[in-house]
């Protein structure tokens, strides 16, 4: 994973090592760098942020003739990334179940994003991984706008072996949500999953109506959807969503199909939200826990 961006940053650990650490030819190569970090879909005020940070660490850098140059370069590139990623701190999900569950109440995991970045199947995706790990789960169908969304849900819900709870279309997707949490209380069911309507974060009563569902459901954690595909869209995404209803953490789906996947590094630092889970398949097993270590491991080894 981050194959072709670790090569850039290889390829530059190479050109970098074999120049003075300040200077012109310095200056010109991490010019070059930030066009290459912004091509890879990594936002221009982050791309800006790194490479004016490692020029001043190189300013009042002395490596001795014994050192490993590269390997110099390598270590100041990831402490400068490791630091502009402070503050998305990662989210332990079932560490945050089980002090729910030794309250005797479930968690309550409210998903939000737009139509097309694959929330549904996330949502599956979600269920499967925590009753992989011990723990029991409902899905609430709060999406009673789209036609076919309740069925799609429930469909997946079947091929993972959870129960859905389903009001008609046009009804009130807060009154699903809270259906789903009593059933939830009554049944000693772990987790509810509950999904909302697809919507741009543009429509203001629709995002009224995630808002309205949040104050309802009183959710532990808000997850936004985002495709990593839709590149500085996904960032513009989590910030009009933070605004509107509070965003906790990112699901990122379709990274398997990013070949670029600066996204991952753009919502991480310029918004301040862990990204909890990246989609790397079609399948259910197809995701993985994501952290900043596992992105700076990626992309340093």
């Amino acid at each position: 994973m981050f194959d072709k961006l670790k090569r850039h940053f290889a390829n530059l650990y190479d050109d970098i090592s074999k120049v003075e650490l300040k200077g012109e030819r310095l200056g010109q190569l991490l010019d070059e760098f930030k066009i290459t970090l912004i091509e890879n879909d990594v936002a221009f005020g982050v791309a800006d942020r790194l490479c004016e940070q490692v020029s001043q660490k190189f300013a009042g850098l002395e490596v001795s003739r014994t050192e490993d140059k590269k390997a110099v370069v390598k270590r100041v590139f990831r402490e400068t990334v490791a630091s502009i990623l402070q503050g998305s701190d990662a989210v332990d999900l079932t560490s945050l179940v089980d002090e729910k569950r030794k309250e005797g109440a479930p968690t309550i995991i409210l998903f939000l994003g737009v139509n097309g970045t694959g929330k549904t199947t996330s949502i599956a995706k979600t269920a499967h991984y925590l009753q992989k790990n011990g723990y029991s789960v409902v899905l609430a169908c709060s999406d009673t706008f789209r036609t076919g969304s309740i069925e799609q849900l429930r469909e997946h819900a079947r091929r993972v072996g959870v129960r859905t709870i389903e009001h008609q279309y046009g009804s009130d997707p807060a009154a699903v949500a809270y259906d789903a949490i009593n059933y939830a209380r009554a049944h000693g069911i772990n987790v509810v999953l509950v999904d909302t309507a697809g919507r741009m974060q543009t429509d203001r009563n629709l995002m009224d109506e995630v808002a309205k569902i949040s104050r309802v459901a009183k959710p532990d954690l808000k997850i936004l959807v985002v495709d990593a595909l839709t590149a500085n869209d996904a960032v513009e995404q989590c910030r009009i969503f933070n605004e509107a209803a509070g965003v906790d953490a990112v699901f990122m789906t379709k990274l398997d199909a990013d070949a670029k996947r600066g996204a991952a590094i753009s919502v991480m630092t310029l918004i301040k939200k862990p990204i909890i889970f990246v989609g790397t398949g079609q399948g259910y097993d197809d995701l993985a826990p994501f952290d900043a270590g596992f992105l700076l491991d990626n992309l340093f080894g």
